[in-house]
């Protein structure tokens, strides 16, 4: 038996007799769910860079606009230091934090491509709303909206990737969302450096055309197959199956289909999934899946960059449209991160790709602090090769990021957990991963005014904490079936002590993949 029960643990050794082929109906469907991250990837590009255009502060926070005019061209850590401003980013995460609980049960009864389409039309609304804003409340209230559909697509999406991919390959088509996410930011960062320039509603078009992600996603969403594993679980038996050969790209694919069915019956047994994922037999998923990485994730402080990049280039000297074309150059080398990771997760595994790129992101974030330690916050320009020096640092901190905390964030959570509680799972990493995404976003400019270069040295001890966290009790997952990865915690040096079956007895099991650390 599958997701969780471990007495039948050698019925489920059968990850040898998968078969698929590429087919371009897997293609389709693959890019098409993974629009589901163009929909974060847009918001996070596009709100830092609407947030720092003299339009749009004029309209609604004249105060930081002034302060910020008073200090143009001056390095001052404090410019936008304003709890309302920051609001404007952080309520979208905080409305995707609730809204996971209902996206839960969504996905579970409805499916994962409902849960899609839903998302997709509350995104509409807010990009709706927000362009539409002619004071704060309205503002929020799109925000909310969008943060909704970012609930339900970021709880959805690498759900249904990690499904409907063969293990072998799961790591690389996971990180499409990753990829769709890159792409959003760029995009994103394009569209302000053009709508910056058009005067005095540009920041409306920038926010507008958040519709046009989610117009596309649920388009597309209309002509998506539900996975097999949720119509499994729904007992639509032979939908599920012809589902599976044909994203399999053959017939034969009895051994995959038994293991659903299998896991299917054991989730089935479970009423309260939020409670089942609770119990010890779980511990490594929940501290893994639901808490630690999602957490850490945020905590790396790459989305503070990301949210704010036009905002604290902006802080650190930099004029408008240098701070702009600045952040844009990071958002591309997140893309080619997010590539690189795609290529060769499966290769060289999760594990390496989380930690060697935590020693390079500690590096870049150090160098950062020091940098503005010597130079910086005595309200006069920064050198023109100290600010290049500085993009510099930031971009290697990128591509660092992207191609390890970004992508493996979401892929290895949406890899650990058992069927039973696979969507309750899922619910607690978009819950936890939006609740510091707004936590971070509130408090970043606060942060940075108060602590001083001091907030990058923060997160650099933060990414120590977490790089010791992966490398004692993450187990390599690359080319576990989905439905195998159980087993990998009764090997485990660590969590092999809580995996035992409520009977107290374990079945040992060897899969690929698993190890002492």
């Amino acid at each position: 038996m599958a997701g969780g029960a471990f007495t039948d643990a050698a019925s489920l050794k059968r990850a040898h007799l998968y078969e698929y082929r590429i087919t371009g109906y897997f293609i389709t469907a693959c890019f098409v769910a993974a629009l589901g991250g163009a929909l974060f990837g847009y918001d996070l590009g596009v709100s830092g860079g609407v947030t720092s255009m003299d339009d749009f502060l004029k309209d609604f926070f004249p105060n930081v606009y002034k302060r910020k005019h008073l200090h143009l061209t001056e390095t001052d850590y404090c410019k936008y230091d304003n709890q309302i401003l920051t609001l404007f980013t952080s309520s979208l995460y905080f409305a995707g934090l609730v809204s996971t609980f209902g996206a839960s049960y969504v996905t579970r009864k409805r499916g994962r491509r409902a849960s899609i389409l839903v998302g997709s039309v509350s995104f509409f609304l807010g990009g709706v709303i927000n362009a539409a804003s002619i004071n704060i409340s309205m503002l929020i209230i799109g925000r909310i909206f969008l943060g909704i559909g970012i609930g339900f697509g970021n709880q959805a999406v690498p759900l249904y990737l990690s499904e409907i991919a063969p293990a072998k390959i799961r790591g690389a088509v996971n990180q499409l969302f990753q990829l769709t996410t890159c792409l959003g930011i760029v995009i994103a960062n394009f569209i302000n450096y053009g709508t910056e320039k058009i005067h005095p509603w540009g920041w409306r078009l920038s926010l507008g055309l958040a519709t046009v992600p989610a117009s596309l996603m649920f388009i597309g969403g209309l002509f998506l197959p539900e996975t097999p594993n949720s119509l499994v679980e729904q007992g639509r038996m032979e939908e599920g199956r012809a589902v599976l050969e044909k994203i399999r790209g053959t017939k034969n694919v009895n051994a995959e289909f038994d293991d659903l069915v299998d896991a299917s019956n054991e989730a089935r047994a479970i009423k309260h999934p939020f409670k089942n994922l609770l119990k010890r037999k779980n511990r490594p998923q929940l501290v893994i899946g639901a808490l630690g990485i999602p957490a850490f994730q945020q905590l790396t402080g790459m989305n503070s960059i990301l949210f704010y990049a036009p905002v604290m280039f902006q802080s650190l000297g930099f004029g408008s449209d240098a701070a702009l074309y600045s952040s844009t150059i990071t958002s591309v080398a997140l893309v080619v991160a997010a590539l690189i990771s795609m290529f060769f997760v499966d290769k060289f595994g999760r594990r390496a790709f989380f930690l060697e790129a935590g020693a390079e992101m500690i590096c870049c974030l150090i160098a950062v602090a020091v940098t503005l330690a010597i130079l910086f916050g005595q309200g006069k320009e920064l050198p023109k090769l100290v600010g290049i020096f500085l993009v510099i640092v930031i971009c290697i901190f990128v591509l660092a990021y992207g191609r390890s905390w970004g992508p493996l964030g979401w892929l290895v959570p949406s890899e650990l957990f058992p069927l039973e509680t696979r969507s309750a799972g899922q619910s607690m990493v978009v819950c936890v991963n939006m609740l510091f995404t707004a936590l971070i976003a509130q408090c970043f400019l606060a942060a940075m005014c108060h602590l001083r270069y001091g907030i990058f040295l923060l997160f650099a001890g933060l990414i120590m904490i977490m790089s010791s966290f992966i490398f004692f009790l993450l187990p390599e997952t690359k080319q576990v079936p989905i439905e195998e990865v159980y087993l990998l915690w009764q090997n485990h040096w660590f969590w092999k002590r809580f995996v035992a079956e409520e009977g107290g007895n374990v079945v040992n099991g060897n899969v690929k993949g698993a190890g002492n650390a």
